[in-house]
């Protein structure tokens, strides 16, 4: 009777914290993808999602044990979860920021002062509000990125476990029928995705509802709605085939779908922000449901060992990927993906992770931590504890406390566009030389009065400035007037800092009120952001009279740079007075043509890129 007791009681215990590896096997596929995106690789366009498939995870694993916590003990003991949620996240986060942080002192101390604040709230999981605080782009950020701009995630996350368990008791009391309890979370998770939608304005940066606790929380809630219908430790062990057959099938399908939404969609994609992050979280419900079944063939694949060991390191290879990316990629890169790079980039973060994982967080999350390595005789071992954590608390208070003049380099901090940029181009030069122009290509002619004479394309045209030529751009085209200028006198150049696409049919409008507009028009828009092709065809359709329009495309070292050129060629194709200017073509390569920011131009780039303008430019006479 005492052994069969004791049988029972130990399989209880079992049950209560059955270990599902096909989760990890999952949570492998999302971390993967996440590293993919931020490599910049070109098929992990939607690799961002992976983290939408985390919160769904997270909101499972959570509410199941909490949930039999209730069931056990008819409350939820909160000090004991908090507790154990901070030894398995903070030592981690604390490693990464203090080494980034001495990184940082060491190579790059004015990105130090910038990240003063994002370190400490990313300390205290508030990381996602400040970045909406300060208005950060997730996506269209400019200038140097910050080596721990992913932790915004980590921050809903925590936001999650301290503000659940606490919600959750308070419907446990009030609602104790699980069904009752599922639809009211389901409630709240429709109630989020929709606020997502509205919230959105399309064709806008939509980094407000990416980061906002408020607009993300359906994924959290969608897992945690499974867990109290789905909980792991009554699930059979065992299942006929047919059912067995039918399940895996569906997860299949699942798995499926999500592949596809992480290959076939990007951050730009209007429809993941209506309704498109609800649907992967669906997709996510369905697949973890099947995961968790011990009988499935799905679980027992995602769940072989290779898959196993990365996805019970996840949380530290998603802590370590990101600083590394950054601080290891130069700023200014013209060269396009290099192999080499990425190959010590992932074996950089896979060492940092694995040895994260099995020196600080693991030994501290079971209370195991010690600085004494086996065979080595190392005195007082608390001294050395003691003095390692002061060093490390030392440095994020250093981080968010130090002085602000550690460097005299210029900043752009504070300008539209431009987040955390050293060093910006000087003033342009007085008298700026003429545009290169190869000899064989290009007739010089100049003559007197009103009429300015330019380089002339091939084919013996000869450019009339007295058409008047507007050009319509940003701080790029801005960087280019002096050159265009000396090649178009008379020109009229609308630039603006941080202009993107959107803003351009206001500037139109008012141009052609105020009798600006000329005849030939140069459209310079793209490098501080992506846009809705709808909003270019309605821009070009509003230039109908123009009789060329000139559309220059971009290069900037940003993930939306692909997407813009896309655009841009789709339309110069479709619109018969336009045409298409390959600045990114002719930029390949020569990173001496910008400045540290990898967008803005240099004196040379400039030069460079007035003159594959004006010979674009067919303001023309036959000679």
């Amino acid at each position: 009777m005492t052994t069969q007791y004791s049988v029972r009681s130990m399989q209880s215990s079992l049950d209560k914290k059955r270990y599902m590896p096909g989760l990890d096997g999952l949570r492998t596929i999302s971390v993967l993808a996440v590293i993919a995106y931020h490599l910049n690789l070109s098929w992990a366009s939607g690799g961002f999602l992976g983290v939408g498939v985390f919160f769904v995870l997270s909101g499972y694993l959570i509410t199941d044990q909490l949930m039999a916590n209730w069931q056990d003990t008819g409350r939820l003991d909160l000090k004991g979860f908090w507790i154990r949620r901070i030894r398995r996240l903070m030592p981690g986060l604390f490693l990464m920021l203090g080494i980034v942080t001495l990184y940082l002192f060491l190579y790059d101390r004015s990105m130090l002062i910038s990240l003063k604040g994002d370190i400490l709230s990313a300390v205290l999981y508030f990381n996602n509000w400040w970045l909406i605080f300060r208005q950060v782009s997730y996506f269209e950020s400019f200038g140097p990125p910050s080596p721990i701009g992913h932790l915004w995630s980590l921050a809903i996350e925590e936001q999650f476990y301290l503000l659940w368990p606490l919600i959750l008791a308070l419907l446990l009391r009030l609602v104790p029928q699980r069904s009752k309890l599922m639809l009211l979370t389901l409630t709240g998770a429709a109630a989020s995705a929709v606020a997502m939608a509205l919230i959105y304005d399309v064709g806008t940066d939509p980094s407000r509802v990416y980061y906002g606790t408020d607009t993300r929380a359906f994924a959290l809630l969608i897992g945690a709605a499974l867990a109290m219908i789905w909980p792991s430790r009554s699930l059979p062990r065992q299942l006929p085939l047919k059912s067995q057959f039918i399940l895996d099938l569906i997860g299949a399908v699942g798995l499926i779908g999500i592949i596809l939404m992480m290959w076939k969609t990007n951050e730009y994609d209007a429809s993941l922000y209506l309704g498109g992050l609800a649907l992967l979280s669906i997709l996510t419900a369905v697949v973890t449901a099947v995961l968790a079944l011990p009988a499935t063939l799905t679980g027992r694949v995602l769940g072989c060992k290779p898959l196993r060991w990365i996805g019970v390191r996840s949380y530290s290879l998603y802590l370590w990927h990101f600083p590394v990316i950054i601080l290891t990629s130069p700023t200014v890169d013209t060269e396009g993906l290099n192999i080499g790079r990425t190959v010590i980039q992932l074996t950089i973060t896979l060492i940092l992770a694995a040895a994260s994982y099995k020196y600080i967080e693991e030994p501290i999350r079971r209370g195991s931590f010690t600085l004494r390595p086996k065979g080595i005789r190392i005195p007082s071992p608390l001294t050395l504890r003691v003095t390692g954590i002061t060093v490390m608390v030392s440095l994020l208070l250093f981080a968010v406390t130090g002085p602000n003049n550690l460097s005299s380099e210029l900043t752009y901090a504070n300008a539209p566009g431009v987040q955390g940029m050293k060093v910006g181009p000087p003033p342009p030069e007085e008298n700026p030389p003429s545009p290169i122009v190869d000899p064989q290509e290009s007739n010089v002619t100049t003559t007197e009065g009103k009429t300015g004479m330019a380089n002339s394309p091939a084919g013996g045209w000869t450019v009339k400035t007295e058409a008047m030529i507007t050009a319509i751009g940003d701080s790029v085209i801005l960087a280019a007037e002096p050159y265009l200028k000396k090649v178009f006198p008379g020109i009229i150049i609308d630039g603006e800092l941080g202009r993107q696409m959107y803003q351009a049919q206001d500037v139109v409008n008012r141009l052609k009120a105020e009798g600006k507009l000329g005849r030939y028009v140069i459209i310079e828009l793209g490098s501080n952001g992506p846009f809705q092709m709808e909003q270019l065809r309605a821009l070009l359709n509003s230039l109908g009279d123009v009789e060329q329009i000139v559309i220059v495309n971009t290069r900037v070292p940003k993930r939306w740079q692909d997407t813009v050129n896309s655009c841009l060629a789709q339309a110069a194709a479709e619109f018969s007075q336009a045409t298409l200017v390959d600045w990114h073509a002719a930029s390949q390569g020569k990173d001496s043509y910008f400045y540290r920011d990898g967008v803005h131009l240099s004196p040379q780039g400039a030069e460079c890129y007035a003159a594959l303008i004006s010979d674009a430019i067919k303001v023309t006479t036959r000679r």
